[in-house]
Parts: C-alpha cells; structure tokens; sequence
C-alpha cells in the first residue's frame, strides 16, 4: 500500500511558520505605537479616577455634602460659559496625559545593592555550610549566591526581609548550637533591631528566615470573651493560634490572635510564673489577670514590693485581700492554704455521698503574688516562715480545689523562688528584654525570634506546659491612679473594676482562726 504524501503546510520547513510570527509581532508593534497615546490616555484616566475615589473615602461625612454641591455648583458653571465642555475636555484629557506618561516600571530582580548584600551573606555563610572534603560545595568563597539562596525580599532601605538558603544536608541541623549561630549570623547581617523567625525543614535542608511586624500595643484592657476558666494573657501573631476574640483598639474594633491560659480542674498547667525585669510589664499583666477573674471568682493579692500597684482593687467585690506587709502576707496565705485542704475535704465527702460538690468551693480563687522573693528577705531577717512554704497546698493541690497560684518574679531574684513554685508553675511568661540562654532557662525551650534589645512594655514570650514558644504583647492595664496613666486607659481600667462592698467584720486571715464546720440553725420557740 502506497504512502499518501504529507499535506504542503506540514511538509514545509518552518521557515513560513518564523516569517508568520514575525509579521504578527510587526503588526502588534505597529499598533502599539498607533494606539500609545490612546492606552496613555486611559492609564491617567484610571489613575486620576483611583486618586478621586481614594479622597473621597477619606473625606468625612459631614464634608461630603458641601463638596457635592461645590462640584455641581463647578458644573454647571463651566456647562454655561462659551466653549465650556470643549475647553473642559481638552484639560481633562491633557491632565491624563501627563499623570499617564510614564509607565510603572516593575522590578525584575535586585539591584546592584542588593546583590552585593546577597553575596555578602553568602560569603558569611561559607564557614559554615562548607567542608574541605566536599568534591562540589554549594558554599564556596566566590561562588554565586543564586544556587543557595532560592526565594529573597528587600524592603525600602534595601534590607533582606525574606530569605530562603539551601545548605548541604551534611549540616548539622539538628544541634541546637549550630543552629543558633546560623541564626545569629544572619541576625547580624541583615540588619540589627528588628525581630526575625527562622524556621528549619530538616527533611528538605533549607532554612527560612523572615522579618516579623511588631505586634499591636494599642490594645487595652477590656472585657474579652472567653470561656468560664479562660484568661487571655495577650495577644500574638496571626500564624500562631487559630483562635481570634473581639477587641477595640482606640476606635476600630477588629479581630486578634489571643494567648488563651485555661485553669480549673481540666487545665494541664494550672499555676502560672511570669518572669521580667523593671518596668517590662509584669505587673501589668498581673494586674489584667485580675480583672479577669474577678467576673466569677475571688482574689487574694500579696505585693511583695509594697508600691501599691494594686491599690485601685482594695474593697471591691469579690477581693478578699490586697495585702503588703510580711504579716497580712503570712495570715492570707495560712488562711489559703486551709480553705484548700476545707476544698478538698468537702469535694471528697460530696463525691462519696455521690452528691454534687458544694456550692461554696465551686467558685474560683485567685491568689496572686507580686515579688514574694522581697517578703522572703523580711522573713529571714525576722526568723518568721517564708510565704512561700505557705504556697505548697495550693500549687500542689489547687487544680482539685479550684485554687489558681500567679507568681511574678524579676530575672535578678529568680533563684530565690522555692522549689514547689518552679515544679508546679508550668506556664510561664518572660517580658521585656532578654537572651536565648534567659528566655530558654526560664520557658524550656528556646524562641524561634531573635529577641531585640528595645521592646515595648509588656512585650515578651510565652510558653503553656510543653507548648510552642509564642510571641505575647500584653494588654494595657496600668495603674488608673497613676498620675501618668493616659485617660483612655484609666476609663479602660476603671470601667472593668467591680463595685465595692460594705467594710466586713473578718478578714480572711482573722477568718482561719474561726472553725470552718457549719453550725446548724437552731428554731425559735414559740
């Protein structure tokens, strides 16, 4: 059977097909060149539409009226005037022409700074990504940069703000401390004073670094939703948590990311320690943990520094105490320590009877200690008990009884805390400035930032139980009776305080003295 021959338009060379695909590149050329004062007439018409819809969005609302009548007013002027449309167009069209004139040029790559800073991070990383036994080193000095670094981002002043490196898997990723030189060479490199996060994928060799915005300090305190035995601790990023709560920040109300410590007898980490120095905000979260809890729960205080940070929650409902001298210290916690044990016993007695738990030890309590490290200084010197031997019932047994134990505590005095205060404070906070070895030796675990030296207060980390490592910028609550306090944020604060309540006979530690078993009602006769 005899072949058919090829149709003529296959069986040509593509000698045709090059001269078809040139004239239709001349002919799209030509009508580009045709049509230019067209298309630059339409990109300024769009780009002077964008400016006029842009400031009308910004112009209030009670502006907007008088400038729809100044414009009609405009109109209608120009409408009457001989040659007015005519004259009207051609300016419009000639203030296209020039706002469209020039078209945005679009950034294909780096520019010769940029390029020079790439080459120099990758030659900073050659000591570390490179062996002399390696036969083709992906590291090498002069070699180019573009294999190792796939992905890279510049912001305004030409600092790296993303970059991906490939490294060989013969790195030791798996060392902390070789990463963490990793880490701090590129820290270094890149720029000081700005927050990076690195995140290492063992299983592809390569390491991502990326520049984190600072998180939002203009929220305050206010009343969140959560959950009974919830607290919000403060808020981090985005990324980080798929939970988001409500919030008013100044005027506009928006969404945020929220660190969420849950207690009560479900919670995994119960007690919380929070870690700072001077002036980071520890007592101001402190301070928001109290308002917190006292919408269903009761609240004893001790403040160890004895500045009256805590003065604003003295007689209000539902706090017990607030109490700075070393003896109130010591009466209020004794007088903790028992209802604990009185908790427990009445839960055991209602779960043998197959009864509910009572009524009375179902709500919360709250003790909170601000600096117990200066109350244990006093007691020495006094030979008196140390507040914290006082702290055992409540941390070991608080989370059966309902009892929650805050301890804040400064880096300096760190090692004065007792032994059952850092075993059973598994939640823990650092706030304000601090190094990988600090934030780790109080967290466990290292941060995946490099921490900066100058941070806002109430700036720091957290880390629940055996959780990641977050970021936590805590709300603020300052002082409303502090001259300094802003008035926004001591109405924030003032408005989240309950009322108070008529003076009592007892206090809680007079309280302890006083035998705990109910006295039955006896009839009146008659």
């Amino acid at each position: 059977m005899a072949r058919r021959p090829l149709p003529r338009i296959l069986s040509s060379s593509s000698a045709s097909i090059v001269r078809s695909r040139e004239i239709v590149r001349t002919a799209a050329d030509s009508a580009t060149d045709v049509l230019h004062p067209l298309i630059t007439i339409s990109r300024g018409l769009r780009l002077i539409t964008a400016a006029l819809r842009g400031k009308w969005a910004a112009t209030p609302k009670e502006r907007r009226s008088p400038a729809l009548f100044l414009t009609a007013a405009v109109v209608l002027v120009v409408a009457l005037i001989p040659y007015g449309p005519l004259l009207a167009l051609i300016t419009v069209m000639g203030a296209a022409a020039w706002k469209g004139r020039e078209k945005p040029v679009v950034k294909t790559g780096p520019d010769e700074a940029e390029l020079a800073r790439l080459q120099a991070l990758y030659e900073a990383l050659v000591p570390y990504f490179s062996v002399p036994e390696d036969p083709n080193p992906l590291f090498a000095h002069g070699g180019e940069w573009d294999k190792a670094f796939s992905e890279y981002a510049f912001d305004e002043s030409g600092r790296p703000t993303r970059l991906r490196v490939r490294y060989p898997a013969y790195f030791t990723d798996g060392e902390p401390a070789a990463r963490a030189r990793i880490e701090q060479l590129l820290h270094a490199k890149s720029g000081r004073g700005r927050e990076y996060h690195f995140v290492w994928d063992e299983e592809g060799n390569q390491l991502d670094m990326s520049v984190l915005g600072a998180l939002p300090t203009t929220i305050a305190a206010q009343p969140f939703v959560t959950s009974p035995g919830e607290t919000v601790l403060g808020f981090t990023d985005a990324d980080a948590v798929q939970r988001r709560v409500p919030v008013t920040a100044g005027e506009e109300s928006h969404d945020a990311p929220p660190v969420i410590w849950r207690t009560g007898p479900r919670s995994t980490e119960p007690h919380l320690l929070v870690v700072g120095r001077p002036g980071t905000g520890t007592t101001t979260l402190l301070r928001s943990i109290a308002l917190q809890a006292l919408k269903d729960g009761d609240l004893l205080i001790v403040e160890g520094s004895g500045t009256g940070e805590y003065a604003c929650l003295t007689g209000r409902s539902g706090v017990l105490a607030v109490e700075c001298g070393l003896a109130g210290a010591l009466a209020i916690l004794e007088w903790a320590s028992h209802e604990t044990e009185r908790r427990l016993i009445a839960a055991n007695r209602a779960r043998q009877a197959g009864r509910p738990a009572p009524e009375d030890i179902k709500r919360p309590l709250w003790i909170l200690l601000d600096r117990p490290s200066m109350l244990a200084d006093l007691a020495a010197a006094d030979g008196r008990t140390d507040p914290q031997h006082l702290l055992q019932v409540p941390l070991r047994h608080g989370r059966a009884a309902g009892v929650t134990v805050v301890v804040a505590e400064q880096f300096d005095t760190l090692d004065d805390l007792s032994e059952p205060v850092l075993s059973h404070t598994r939640a823990r906070v650092v706030l304000g400035p601090a190094s990988h070895g600090q934030v780790e030796s109080v967290l466990g675990a290292p941060p995946h930032t490099t921490p900066t030296a100058d941070v806002p207060p109430g700036r720091g980390y957290a880390r629940l139980g055996t959780g990641p490592v977050l970021r936590l910028q805590v709300p603020a609550t300052p002082d409303p009776y502090d001259d300094a306090t802003t008035e926004a944020h001591r109405r924030a604060v003032l408005d989240l305080l309950p009322g108070r309540e008529a003076p009592v006979e007892a206090t809680p530690a007079q309280a302890s003295s006083v035998d705990p078993t109910p006295v039955e009602a006896v009839p009146a006769e008659g």
